[in-house]
């Protein structure tokens, strides 16, 4: 199995995703709306 380096350009879009995922979760609780994700290939809407 090879291993792999991230180089820093990864490492920081991986970090920034990490940043907006946390923003989204807050955003959909501070306005009361659903958030969709798909779970085991189905579509399923969480209440926050």
């Amino acid at each position: 199995m090879k291993e792999y380096k991230r180089t820093s350009t990864q490492t920081k879009i991986l970090e920034g995703m990490d940043k907006v995922y946390d923003k989204l979760i807050e955003f959909k609780k501070k306005m009361n709306s659903e958030l969709v994700v798909m779970q085991d290939d189905k579509i399923v809407r969480i209440k926050p």
